[in-house]
């Protein structure tokens, strides 16, 4: 039986830029998980890449035939914006193992869902000072820089990756990403380790 491995962060730790480079790597044969978001689209993304891009009454949609795994919905400066896994027969682990990216709370929701002894946590861990500067950096490459959006999400970190929350969670262990390639090094072997379990 396969492994989801789940990738979870405080906003601007690097968690996309790892998630991408994880997928890429052909030795570690990693099947994605792609969720589903509500939210505007962004400069450079692809649908059905980064996310499939859905409206509400298709998240209704799904919530209604039950197939939402996990949900969570932000307030954020521009409304309401709602990301979701859904069990839309993406996910075969009897065939492979995957790769996943979310929350703390999406990561718990999940593993309810599929099981402990399936779900494996890589938590990214960067300092505070230096998200800050790299969250400005990407925002200042947008069109339409979302200053508010990113200074709710960075404050809002605080509380979701809370170290109670983290214990709660048993998120063990952590990986930090002070430099990239090293970081991605050290989760391919915690990958390699469990798959050759």
């Amino acid at each position: 039986m396969g492994k989801i491995f789940y990738i979870m962060g405080k906003s601007s730790s690097g968690k996309d830029t790892i998630y991408s480079r994880l997928l890429e790597d052909q030795k570690l044969e990693l099947g994605r998980i792609i969720l589903y978001t509500t939210r505007p689209i962004r400069d450079g993304e692809i649908p059905g890449k980064e996310y499939h891009f859905v409206d509400e009454e298709k998240f209704r949609q799904f919530w209604r035939l039950g197939k939402v795994i996990e949900a969570r919905t932000y307030n954020t400066v521009y409304g309401p914006w709602t990301y979701f896994t859904a069990d839309d027969g993406q996910v075969r682990t009897e065939e492979k193992d995957y790769l996943a990216i979310g929350t703390l709370e999406s990561y718990r929701d999940m593993r309810a869902y599929y099981g402990k002894e399936m779900i494996c946590p890589i938590y990214i861990e960067v300092e505070d000072g230096e998200r800050l500067k790299r969250a400005i950096a990407r925002e200042e490459k947008q069109e339409q820089p979302h200053y508010a959006e990113m200074c709710r999400r960075f404050l809002a970190d605080t509380e979701d990756f809370s170290e109670e929350k983290l214990k709660q969670a048993e998120i063990s262990p952590r990986f930090l990403n002070n430099n990239l390639e090293a970081c991605i090094q050290e989760i391919r072997q915690y990958i390699k380790k469990l798959t050759e379990a």
